[in-house]
């Protein structure tokens, strides 16, 4: 108080364990901070340490409080540490969703629409309507069904589910119509649950799986927003399982299977597994608890896949598993979670009918693969630096002529093209070094180039931007090529 240093009070007042830690220089310089600390600053590898930017920075990311001076810098053990560091923030950079997806025309955030919310430009939208394509066929293979949901309620169903006793600061303001008040959603659960309730329900109905691209809406302090990782209007990957007490670990080892089988196809193989226990604050008994915490386990087991126990870590209404993936920069992305839940299925009052007619309550497993579709998309715009794989580019092939007395033809070719399920595009005006340079900074994966001789003889000249030149082909042995690389999801 002394020295005018209200910010590290504010921090002070709100650290609420023990023991609190300060570091402090002399009498001159004290600060609250949990660590690591040198006893001198001699201790430093002076060659390893590396002042990157400065920044400005509302306190505590609110926009209504003042705006400070943040200083980034790092430090390191050795020089070659913070030269590989030094690396792997340029490739970072380079990989960075936000600048590529301006490069690349895919997606932006309008500020005369509002921060947090995001604008799918045309090739954004055709990978995003290839990655809900996908995922919905995955799940109707899988024994789910689809469902759209509204995205306002009554607010009453808010507090019947405890989002407005335990999330309200997540949540917008409500809207008055008709003298009733309205919410924004800010989970898809209720509303599923609210399809389940619909009708009385048997044993024999179970296990019952619906699925759901939802759109959800989540206030987030404008400081805070990133891009897609941290947006305001998101579409969650949404499914839940309603199911009972027995089915539990086969319900959860057939979410595993998907979820690596949706991971697969957009190239993700690595995981950080954890398993999530029982808190200290929990509902639900002791014997439901230990039941699907051993559901969860086994069902890992079953598929083989390593974890770590992260005790306490589960959520108040039951145990859980969460998937991280690792990216091409071996970053880890949490996306994929699978949740027991003891207290939605009391709070909404839900049923079934069993063998002998008395009514129980049945299991409810929340589980998503992708997270939000908006954020997944900045992953793999990162993993892959913009070079989509074939089956999700947003446009697959440029044709190109040489000169322009081969346009007709390039243009019969992307018709064919077209007419065969192929994502392709004609461009022309330019002399071809332009437009193959024009196609690379585009990432376009498949450049079919046009001159004299393929015109009379009816083919193409196929280069790749991983394969380099592929030779002089038929059109229908182009189009094959394309089929089977989709079809197997590789590369030509």
């Amino acid at each position: 108080m002394a020295l005018n240093e209200p910010y590290k009070l504010e921090i002070l007042e709100s650290i609420k364990e023990e023991p609190i830690t300060i570091y402090h220089i002399g009498n001159e310089w004290w600060d609250l901070c949990a660590g690591p600390h040198v006893d001198s600053t001699g201790h430093i590898n002076k060659k390893a340490v590396e002042l990157e930017s400065v920044a400005g920075a509302y306190w505590r990311g609110d926009e209504n409080r003042p705006m400070l001076q943040r200083i980034y810098g790092t430090a390191w053990e050795t020089e070659e540490q913070l030269k590989a560091y030094i690396h792997f923030k340029e490739e970072a950079k380079r990989r960075d969703h936000r600048r590529l997806g301006q490069d690349l025309d895919l997606f932006s955030i309008q500020d005369d629409a509002g921060g947090g919310l995001v604008f799918w430009h045309p090739k954004g939208a055709m990978v995003r309507h290839l990655i809900e394509d996908s995922w919905k066929k995955v799940h109707l293979q899988h024994g789910y069904d689809l469902l759209y949901t509204p995205h306002v309620a009554k607010a009453d169903l808010w507090k019947i589910s405890g989002h407005l006793d335990f999330y309200k600061e997540n949540m917008y303001d409500q809207m008055d119509v008709e003298d009733e008040f309205y919410q924004l959603r800010p989970m898809n659960c209720p509303y599923h649950i609210l399809v389940y309730k619909r009708k009385l329900h048997s044993y024999r109905d179970f296990p019952i799986r619906v699925a759901e691209l939802g759109t959800v809406y989540r206030y987030e302090l404008s400081g805070s927003l990133h891009g897609l990782f941290r947006v305001r209007g998101f579409t969650q990957d949404d499914a839940h399982i309603f199911c009972l007490e027995h089915q539990i670990k086969d319900e959860i080892r057939g979410v595993l299977d998907l979820t690596e089988e949706i991971l697969l196809q957009f190239g993700f193989r690595k995981y950080e597994v954890n398993l999530s226990t029982r808190p200290e604050k929990s509902v639900g008994s002791d014997d439901i608890w230990e039941k699907a915490t051993a559901a969860l386990r086994d069902a890992l087991d079953d598929k083989g896949w390593d974890y770590q126990i992260d005790e306490g870590g589960g959520a108040f209404y039951g145990p859980k598993i969460d998937l991280k993936i690792e990216d091409a920069l071996g970053r880890k992305w949490q996306c994929s979670t699978v949740q027991v839940d003891f207290n939605l299925p009391q709070r909404f009052d839900i049923s079934y009918v069993d063998s002998n007619s008395e009514k129980k309550r049945p299991i409810m497993i929340h589980r998503a693969v992708l997270g939000s579709l908006e954020r997944f998309f900045g992953v793999l715009i990162e993993h892959y630096a913009g070079d989509f794989p074939l089956w999700i580019s947003p446009i697959q092939a440029r044709v190109l002529p040489v000169t322009d007395t081969e346009v007709q033809y390039c243009s019969e070719v992307v018709s064919r093209l077209k007419s065969n399920g192929i994502r392709a595009e004609l461009c022309y005006g330019e002399r071809l070094p332009k437009l193959i340079r024009n196609a690379e900074k585009q990432k376009v994966p498949l450049m079919a180039v046009v001159g004299p001789k393929e015109v009379e003889n009816k083919t193409v000249t196929l280069r790749s931007r991983f394969g380099g030149e592929l030779g002089t082909m038929a059109v229908e042995e182009f189009i094959r090529k394309i089929q089977f690389a989709v079809e197997t999801r590789t590369r030509l």
